[in-house]
């Protein structure tokens, strides 16, 4: 009796843990659910490059704003850019095009990309090809999000600057930068740059990497006195011309 006992004891423990580990499995398909939680390999969020000899691909999704680059930084050559608020929907990401180098007409549609995994790289089409990506960063940093001019001081005075249809964006990953000037309703695109930066101890430093306007700044760092304020990016120092700035940056949530 006793060892039928114990039996059945054994019994009620396994039969305990099984409905245990049913309960944790349907309360993670819950979580999943709700919270749209994705495994750390399934992140879009952060930085990605392809390359293709000198000509890097390069991608950043930052607070579900999207930027897509193509240059080659070692014969200083930029070839173009698109972006815009961006929303994942299964297996594709659906960009709200605000500019496109290439495409000026294609700007204020919507453009789908198709992307799949390939262990912890992304496999993405674009140029009409399925490309592999590796990720730079996961778009981890206090100054990681996409940032707008709000303000600049001059003579010790701030002028506010006001969000209109004319714009200058900076999207700032983990380690990576780039600026876009722009005008969503006319479509008009006046400059970009980007590369890598830093921030650290009050300063903040920018590599550049590309740069639309002017190629000769290619390889240029540029050093500046940053602090986070409220909220609000304050940013000073010299610009690269030579000339002295004091801008105030502030997040925009898509």
């Amino acid at each position: 009796r006793v060892a039928g006992y114990g039996l059945r004891v054994l019994g009620l423990q396994k039969a305990n843990t099984f409905a245990m580990r049913k309960i944790q499995l349907l309360l993670g398909i819950v979580l999943v659910l709700l919270t749209g939680y994705r495994a750390p390999q399934e992140q879009l969020t952060g930085s990605w490059v392809s390359r293709e000899g000198s000509r890097e691909h390069w991608i950043m999704l930052v607070d579900d704003y999207f930027v897509y680059t193509v240059y080659d930084e070692a014969n200083r050559v930029f070839e173009y850019t698109l972006g815009g608020p961006a929303q994942r929907k299964g297996q594709s990401l659906q960009v709200a095009l605000q500019f496109n180098t290439r495409q000026k007409e294609l700007v204020g549609t919507t453009y789908s990309y198709s992307f799949s995994w390939k262990g912890k790289n992304m496999i993405m089409d674009t140029e009409g090809k399925a490309r592999e990506w590796t990720r730079a960063d996961e778009g981890k940093a206090p100054l990681a999000g996409v940032w707008r001019i709000s303000g600049r001081k001059q003579n010790g005075q701030v002028s506010e600057i006001t969000l209109g249809a004319r714009r200058t964006l900076k999207v700032l990953s983990g380690g990576r930068f780039q600026w876009t000037a722009i005008n969503i309703e006319t479509k008009e695109f006046f400059g970009t740059g980007g590369g890598t930066y830093t921030f650290e101890n009050g300063k903040y430093t920018e590599k550049i990497a590309f740069f639309s306007r002017d190629s000769s700044r290619v390889g240029a760092s540029l050093s500046f006195d940053g602090k986070l304020e409220n909220g609000d990016w304050h940013h000073s120092g010299l610009s690269s011309r030579g000339e002295p700035i004091y801008e105030i940056w502030t997040r925009i949530k898509q």
